[in-house]
């Protein structure tokens, strides 16, 4: 009782001078990063609402005319199209990635299917080669490529599938991860924007989630990401014909990646890096948000995690990297790079995990033990709604799981926090690559269509001591406010605390025993 009383002095005594003050300059930070967010997300709508309601479709946008056969020069009538498939010990995915890619509606002396195969297993590697094989003797011009090391991971290896001679009669690039699969159509969808638009560079499509219905991770996933493509790309696209890359289901000139210095290893964001660099050098893009590639979220909580590391460190460390390199250069215009720097780079990959985190999590409920300090009630209720419904808009289907993806962003805003500091900072897990984990066709097998009942896991590879810690400090906070508290935010308190404790030992996703 004599130790908590001294505790309890203590906190007496700094908490005036010390605590207070510095939590109120936390509270107006905060603030200030939630008006930027809440600006930034209805600018988005209303763009989106102009581009729906006036039909603003690309083929309009741009001059878009369908290949036609021409009887003279017969297939030289198509363009030369390179198909880069890269790929890394993908066991579960490959087949369908080839097949797909081979089974694209394009003359077959026009095209050329590369597979980059980084993988370290000998066996996958055989795999992967055997079905190279198989469909170049089918008639299928397909490159099977190696490298003896994995430097530059993807954008190392998609930078050696350049260099190959038989590259050189190549118009255009399509990329594809080793778990997207597109539609026959594809090419005939893209390559006519580029073939009648000289100033294009990119057509980026959009992805389409084979598993989104397999685990409730999955579905909170594809909320956000249906932001990101529906709003996000949407909205780049139709104002200033500037958006990231998403590093697959596009197709790029291959003029267009040259002359901005073709692909770089320095973040783990080799995409964003080339379509930033390619945008400066005056090159518009174009997002067909209505042609579809199929692919597979990650379905368990570690390769999540480790996908949401790249996505967070990559950007920001690309923003400490270019920021001045985009306000110096002289070929685009200064509204641009205002878009590119202050709305793409600070507001979206750096305030929005940030402000997520730090208010919701940390500030707000260190107010329930610091009454002196409080927050309004628009800052603290009214803002965050309207973001919340602005982006649940993307999934309609969704909405009725609205309350468990603001929960799980709120968690997950822990672990895109600390990325988003390593990558500002530069600090030792900057350029960290986890190849992302795909289960593919191999789920339904592992798990005999149903998840397993007892999975066996090493304790180390699902206790997240953070997310434990962080999980604890909004049960006290919930706890205080119950007892003393006037704000009555135990509530959400609680049901954040236990989405952190489920998160912190690992109870997210599909469970999938490595055995």
């Amino acid at each position: 009782m004599e130790f908590t009383g001294q505790i309890g002095l203590i906190w007496e005594q700094t908490k005036v001078p010390l605590v207070v003050p510095v939590l109120k300059v936390m509270v107006v930070l905060c603030l200030a990063m939630s008006v930027m967010l809440f600006i930034e997300r209805v600018y988005m709508g209303i763009v989106i609402v102009f581009v729906k309601l006036f039909r603003r479709k690309p083929e309009k946008m741009y001059k878009w005319e369908p290949m036609k056969d021409d009887v003279e020069l017969g297939n030289l009538g198509y363009p030369m199209v390179l198909v880069q498939i890269p790929m890394y010990n993908e066991k579960e995915v490959y087949q369908l990635s080839i097949g797909a890619a081979c089974g694209l509606s394009w003359p077959a002396d026009r095209v050329i299917i590369q597979v980059l195969d980084d993988s370290t297993d000998p066996a996958i590697k055989t795999l992967v080669q055997v079905e190279c094989q198989r469909w170049a003797s089918k008639g299928i011009n397909i490159k099977y490529e190696i490298r003896d090391n994995r430097n530059g991971y993807k954008a190392g290896a998609l930078k050696e599938g350049m260099k190959h001679s038989y590259v050189k009669q190549c118009d255009y690039v399509a990329i594809f991860d080793a778990d997207f699969q597109p539609e026959p159509h594809f090419l005939t969808r893209t390559i006519p924007f580029l073939v009648n638009n000289p100033q294009l560079g990119l057509v980026q499509a959009r992805w389409k989630f084979v598993n989104s219905d397999e685990c409730l991770m999955t579905r909170m996933q594809e909320m956000s990401l249906d932001y990101h493509f529906i709003v996000e790309q949407e909205v780049g696209s139709s104002t200033h014909a500037f958006f990231g890359f998403n590093g697959t289901a596009g197709v790029w000139r291959i003029s267009a990646i040259n002359e901005a210095g073709g692909w770089k290893d320095r973040t783990t964001v080799e995409d964003m890096d080339l379509a930033v660099r390619a945008s400066l050098k005056g090159w518009k893009f174009v997002y067909v948000g209505d042609l579809k590639v199929k692919n597979e979220l990650p379905s368990t909580f570690n390769a999540y995690r480790n996908q949401q590391h790249r996505w967070s460190c990559g950007p920001a460390n690309l923003f400490k990297k270019m920021a001045m390199e985009i306000i110096r250069n002289k070929k685009v215009s200064l509204w641009k790079k205002f878009y590119v720097i202050y709305s793409f780079f600070f507001v979206r990959k750096i305030v929005a995990h940030i402000v997520t985190f730090v208010f919701y999590c940390v500030v707000l409920p260190a107010t329930v033990v610091v009454p002196e300090v409080e927050v309004p009630k628009w800052g603290a209720v009214y803002i965050p709604s309207i973001i919340t419904l602005l982006n649940a808009v993307g999934t309609p289907r969704s909405l009725h799981l609205v309350l468990f993806w603001i929960i799980f962003e709120n968690v997950m805003s822990l672990h895109r926090t600390k990325a988003t500091f390593i990558g500002l900072l530069e600090a030792g897990r900057v350029n960290e690559w986890v190849v992302t984990e795909k289960l593919g066709d191999g789920l339904k097998t592992k798990l005999g269509g149903k998840a397993p009942r007892k999975p066996r896991f090493r304790i180390g590879d699902r206790v997240h001591i953070l997310e434990l810690g962080v999980g604890a400090y909004l049960f006290f906070c919930g706890c205080y406010d119950l007892a003393f508290g006037k704000n009555r935010y135990f509530i959400f308190l609680f049901l954040q605390s236990i989405a952190f404790f489920i998160a912190g030992v690992g109870y997210v996703g599909t469970m999938v025993s490595t055995s």
